[in-house]
């Protein structure tokens, strides 16, 4: 475990949101979503504003996704695309509920110039691809098992140049990889291991052998769905015992509260996209 005297020094960032003023359960397509359960939908709004400010606090730039009315899983603006290094590898949705929400993202960063690669394989973004540009010389994990197909993890290596680390996810709680894994800085993570198939569990356990570890505590609090700029880690303010984990290793958790999202499966990271030019 690292030294809590160890002193982290956030990188900035610049992230991507979408307003949940459209958010909804109004389909079930993960575990976690529950088409009888109400979504308030002003408290959704208030609480994503309040994320949003907790990361402009921080120092980052943030831009803004309009969202569309018939697009109700919108406010997850992770799962729209992958960029790395200015190139966009863009997202296919497995599901048809939300498979208009790729042209919108395509739209975004092909408005601003940004080189967009459309995908042929089936991906949800950010979802399940997280990039660790000091990890072994810039290292792509990639989640499969639920969404994201694993032909895709060939593409996405092709498209950004970096090689991709397949990792099998075999719990469907965990459907993406944004909820089980994390990037901490840019050379480690967080990640729950029950979320992964034994060979997968070794193969993060060979590639980062400092990584933090978090229990299904933290796992089913939504902990690991977080942001982190290598010094401030922005979590869902449920998982206690996770911020207690990260501040012992030295970096300052932030904890927000986002318990309308959640009713549909996602939390801090699901809401937050980064663009990296």
């Amino acid at each position: 475990m690292v030294s809590v005297n160890q002193h982290r020094i956030p990188r900035k960032r610049t992230y991507l949101m979408c307003s949940p003023e459209h958010f909804a359960v109004a389909y079930a397509i993960n575990p976690w979503m529950d088409v009888t359960t109400p979504v308030d939908a002003e408290l959704a709004v208030k609480q994503w504003d309040r994320l949003r400010e907790t990361l402009l606090g921080l120092g980052h730039d943030v831009h803004l996704l309009a969202p569309e009315a018939d697009l109700p899983d919108m406010v997850f603006a992770a799962n729209g695309a992958f960029v790395v290094d200015g190139t966009v590898y863009g997202a296919r949705f497995k599901h048809e509920q939300r498979a208009a929400e790729a042209a919108a993202h395509r739209a975004f960063y092909e408005e601003r110039g940004w080189h967009f690669i459309a995908p042929n394989e089936t991906n949800e973004g950010e979802g399940d691809f997280a990039y660790l540009p000091d990890a072994h010389g810039g290292l792509v994990l990639a989640g499969h098992g639920f969404r994201t197909e694993l032909p895709a993890h060939a593409e996405a290596q092709e498209a950004l140049g970096r090689p991709v680390v397949s990792l099998h996810l075999v719990d469907p709680r965990f459907y993406h990889l944004d909820v089980a894994l994390a990037s901490i800085d840019d050379g480690n993570i967080v990640y729950y291991p029950g979320a992964f198939s034994a060979a997968s569990q070794r193969v993060l356990a060979q590639l980062f052998p400092d990584a933090i570890v978090a229990d299904d505590v933290d796992a089913l609090a939504f902990g690991l769905n977080l942001v982190s700029d290598g010094a401030n880690v922005v979590l869902n303010s449920e998982a206690s015992r996770l911020a207690g984990k990260l501040k012992a290793a030295g970096y300052t958790p932030v904890p927000v509260e986002l318990t309308e999202v959640r009713k549909g499966g996602g939390s801090v990271k699901c809401c937050i996209a980064e663009l990296r030019d």
